[in-house]
């Protein structure tokens, strides 16, 4: 019986030059049956170019350009047109290990309950020789995705998940999709499994969608995740409570150590002249 076909699909905009380095690595899987999708979601740069290079070199590298319309989108434009049974997102900077389709497709393949595998994570910046950071999640179920994000977007999981939610939330587009993503899908009864080997390299930018949904849209955005699947908050309430009481706590903590720093003693210094005067117009701030 042939393997399961596995559509990799690879949104990209703004990043051709990280294209090569990513296409290896799915180019050098072990696991042959497989598809990859490179999605150019109005990119600016040579995207097409490059990527009809790569189809040339291989009929299983297929090409799909679309207008800009973000990550979830373009995700979903490719997954739309996939042949797989099986899907795996993977950024455009991004890097598989050779073994990630071998090891976690069988995984999938043998257990109906599973709707998702992951695994563990190494951070690079440029060299994945050189890795900054080891990431390895927990868990199994929607109860472990409640306050903290233990899936990587670069996971597999069953196209039939993708139909039954809807895809990928294309109103989120100041981050964190991949979270609401993997809530829907563990919600209706679809487990989870972490394989505890690092196959998978993710590129810490510093300038990246990751980095400025966490510096400026992460509340905003939890409480978009919060109020959407809120029926799996008021069945976790106790621990909700004491989560978000903790947060307040530790910004509390955070406001005070930085009234009481130099920093901000000078800053008063520097502006009750202004204040003053102010005050004495009649202008209060």
């Amino acid at each position: 019986m042939m393997s399961p076909i596995v559509s990799i699909i690879v949104p990209c905009y703004k990043q051709a030059h990280f294209l090569k380095e990513s296409l290896q690595s799915v180019l050098d899987q072990t696991y042959s049956h497989w598809e990859c999708i490179i999605v150019n979601d109005g990119s600016p740069d040579d995207t097409e170019s490059i990527t009809q290079k790569w189809c040339a070199l291989d009929s299983r590298f297929k090409y799909l350009k679309k207008e800009n319309g973000g990550l979830s989108s373009a995700r979903n434009a490719g997954i739309a047109v996939s042949r797989g049974a099986y899907i795996l997102p993977l950024d455009a900077d991004d890097v598989l290990h050779p073994d990630y389709l071998e090891k976690l497709v069988p995984i999938l393949c043998n257990d109906e309950s599973l709707g998702i595998v992951s695994c563990y994570t190494k951070f690079f910046s440029i060299d994945i020789t050189k890795t900054s950071f080891d990431l390895t999640p927990q868990g199994t179920h929607w109860g472990y995705l409640l306050y903290v994000n233990q899936l990587i977007a670069t996971s597999l999981y069953r196209k039939e998940c993708w139909n039954r939610v809807g895809g990928y939330d294309e109103s989120m587009n100041k981050g964190f999709e991949d979270w609401d993503f993997w809530l829907n899908i563990s919600k209706r009864d679809w487990n989870y499994k972490i394989i505890p080997e690092f196959l998978f390299y993710y590129r810490k930018s510093k300038q990246s969608m990751l980095t400025e949904t966490i510096q400026k849209h992460a509340e905003e955005v939890k409480r978009y995740i919060f109020i959407k699947h809120k029926e799996l908050y008021i069945k976790d309430f106790d621990n909700c409570m004491e989560v978000l009481f903790f947060e307040l706590s530790v910004q509390k903590m955070g406001h005070d150590r930085f009234k009481n720093s130099f920093e901000y003693k000078i800053g008063k210094i520097i502006t009750k002249p202004f204040r003053i005067i102010l005050k004495l117009l009649g202008i209060q701030k």
